[in-house]
């Protein structure tokens, strides 16, 4: 569930970040900048982080501000999912992350699976393409699109990576503690319904 305050933030430092954008006028680019420091002095006052940092990490960006997209591998073999443990929190997600400039979601995928669970696939197709907002997952300072995209393994060999501990194939009732940040147990779950399915995306 998405907290007002953060989405108000989100939505100051966006309006602010397409204003500096594209305003011209010198005294339009003062007041954007008194919203972007609007933006920052709300995410200070409710996450205790420093303004500086917050700056770097959520008030600097440019141009026409823009969804960040994640891109998760889905891969089954038989009756079980493919996890891999983040070493970020030592919980369990899809091998994923973010889309890179220059590549397109299939590309991303391969590379994301290849890097953090050591296998070669094969996107197949996209099962959905979700709105982090609508979902479980803890609250973000960015707003994320979430892609999951059905992947065959073609070759490699299962394996950790460098930002990840473990790989494992779980069942549907067995699965381990989940990276609430990455991936959630309604989409596990989904992703174990529709597997079969050529018809079902999830659009949301």
């Amino acid at each position: 569930m998405q907290l007002k305050w953060l989405e108000w933030a989100k939505q100051i430092q966006a309006i602010s970040q397409a204003g500096f954008a594209y305003s011209k006028d010198i005294y339009d680019l003062e007041r954007f900048e008194m919203l972007r420091d609007l933006s920052v002095e709300i995410m200070n006052q409710y996450t205790e982080v420093e303004s500086d940092k917050i700056k770097t990490l959520f008030a600097s960006e440019t141009g026409y501000a823009t969804p960040k997209v994640d891109v998760r591998g889905v891969i089954f073999e038989q009756d079980k999912i493919l996890l891999v443990r983040e070493k970020l929190d030592g919980d369990w997600a899809l091998p994923g992350g973010w889309a890179d400039i220059g590549l397109s979601p299939k590309e991303v995928v391969v590379k994301e699976v290849k890097e953090e669970a050591g296998l070669e696939v094969q996107p197949v197709r996209l099962l959905g393409v979700l709105d982090k907002k609508f979902h479980d997952h803890p609250p973000a300072a960015s707003h994320v699109y979430k892609m999951f995209i059905l992947c065959e393994v073609t070759g490699g060999e299962a394996q950790a990576g460098l930002e990840t501990l473990q790989v494992g194939y779980f069942g549907e009732d067995e699965l381990p503690p989940l990276s609430a940040e990455r991936v959630t147990l309604k989409q596990i779950q989904w992703l174990f319904q529709t597997r079969n399915s050529a018809h079902d995306v999830w659009l949301d």
